[in-house]
């Protein structure tokens, strides 16, 4: 039974920074924010989840399977991760590119110590809470300083594991299969990296999302590993029985310019080329959806609508489903990962031909990090525009990529992923 109690600090702000401090000292942590975007869709604004009570944590083989099992067992909030890799055991394909992180494929933990952040308000929920509890850690948090996350880094030495006529030599031999009618769309990704290095996760984490002020944002801690997230983009939400889905496809640059900004968010708008990538992930994402929703459920509620964030305007569509109270919400999530919007089109040859030409293995990048309610609700994000980050083998990573399609040409295709590495690569190497 968890111990409910509500809180009103007096500094709300200033309380999320000391709330994220505290949450250090435990192996397992997941926050996530939402940073005060307006959402139609949101349920909070911030929830921080520390302190394993119970967790499961696998690879690849049967993961889905006994996701299901620990969850229906649990019957609790679970919180963690969905690595795109989980793909090996959900169709036959493999994953035998680079790995400098060695993230596990799939981790979920059942918190002790839960924080529902909504407005002014946090409502904490206790496992096995023992006496005065909740009352000693909202002192220990409140007599926390910020001072604290103040750090000197060395400075980082980002690499390339494509560069860039490698790239473009990739891109040739994607279009290849394109032409010949072997794929419509796929998403390739390209690794940024930076070997026998340090970093201050939470100090990163901080600044990247000071940022971007993405509406998905999350910071993860697995013992010695670590997701610094900015992602823009939710996945999978269910609430009773409406399940919605918002892929991104489709990415232009902010101006300091107000005009210019005008323009750049119209042209994005009107681009038959990035409109005709996001209608192909709709397509995609209803069909997936419908291998679980009740027959005639599925609709189109937004269809290309243009989101603008700090760093970047986007393209962004919502799919809606209704599902029967019977079906299972691991299920759900098994017949839509990985997500669309990560793949391309048909996804089974998308998959096959990106794993042959990426170099390094994607791990919990275009994976999905989020939680699981009792009452088998749920909601995730996707991971972009994220740093991942082993402590232990000292390397640090993030990565990015752009869809193609039959009209992509290579140099704005590069040139994209630059403008989505520009937020990382930027608070690496302050």
């Amino acid at each position: 039974m968890r111990t409910k109690k509500f809180y009103n600090p007096e500094n709300p702000v200033a309380f999320k920074i000391q709330l994220q401090l505290w949450a250090q000292q435990f192996d397992d942590v997941l926050w996530l924010d939402s940073n005060q975007h307006e959402q139609k869709y949101g349920s909070f604004e911030a929830i921080l989840a520390v302190d394993a009570f119970t967790s499961i944590q696998t690879d690849y083989y049967d993961a889905f399977e006994q996701l299901k099992d620990y969850q229906t067992t649990t019957k609790d909030w679970i919180f963690g991760y969905l690595s795109y890799d989980l793909k090996n055991t959900v169709e036959d394909l493999r994953s035998d590119n680079f790995d400098g992180l060695g993230f596990p494929d799939l981790y979920f933990f059942q918190p002790k110590k839960l924080f529902l952040i909504k407005k002014d308000q946090i409502e904490i929920r206790y496992l096995n809470m023992v006496s005065d509890e909740i009352e000693r850690d909202l002192n220990d948090i409140n007599v926390i300083e910020k001072a604290q996350t103040i750090s000197k880094q060395d400075p980082i030495k980002i690499h390339l594991r494509i560069h860039k006529d490698a790239y473009f030599e990739k891109l040739q031999s994607l279009l290849q299969h394109i032409h010949r009618g072997d794929i419509y769309e796929a998403n390739f990704c390209q690794e940024f990296y930076a070997e026998d290095t340090e970093i201050e996760p939470l100090e990163i984490y901080n600044k990247l999302n000071a940022i971007s002020n993405p509406p998905f944002a999350s910071f993860l801690k697995c013992f010695d590993k670590y997701l610094l997230s900015a992602s823009p983009e939710r996945y999978l939400k269910k609430t009773g029985d409406l399940v919605l889905s918002q892929p991104i496809k489709g990415t232009a640059r902010r101006s300091e310019s107000p005009e210019e900004d005008k323009a750049l968010k119209e042209r994005l708008a009107n681009d038959t080329k990035e409109r005709s990538e996001n209608i192909m992930i709709v397509d995609l994402v209803r069909n997936d959806l419908s291998k679980t929703a009740i027959k005639g459920s599925v609709e189109v509620a937004e269809l290309c609508q243009i989101y603008s964030f700090d760093q970047v305007h986007q393209m962004i569509s919502t799919i809606t489903a209704k599902v029967e109270k019977e079906m299972h919400p691991v299920d759900i999530i098994k017949t839509t990962f990985p997500m669309g919007s990560m793949t391309g089109a048909p996804k089974i040859s998308a998959m096959k031909i990106i794993e042959t030409l990426e170099e390094t293995k994607r791990g919990l990048y275009s994976g999905a990090v989020g939680y699981f309610t009792p009452e088998n609700d749920f909601d995730f994000n996707v991971v972009i525009r994220s740093i991942l980050y082993n402590s232990t083998k000292r390397y640090v990573s993030y990565s990015v990529g752009s869809a193609i399609t039959a009209k992509s040409d290579p140099m704005n295709e590069y040139e994209e992923c630059l403008v989505k590495a520009k937020a990382m690569r930027t608070v690496l190497e302050q």
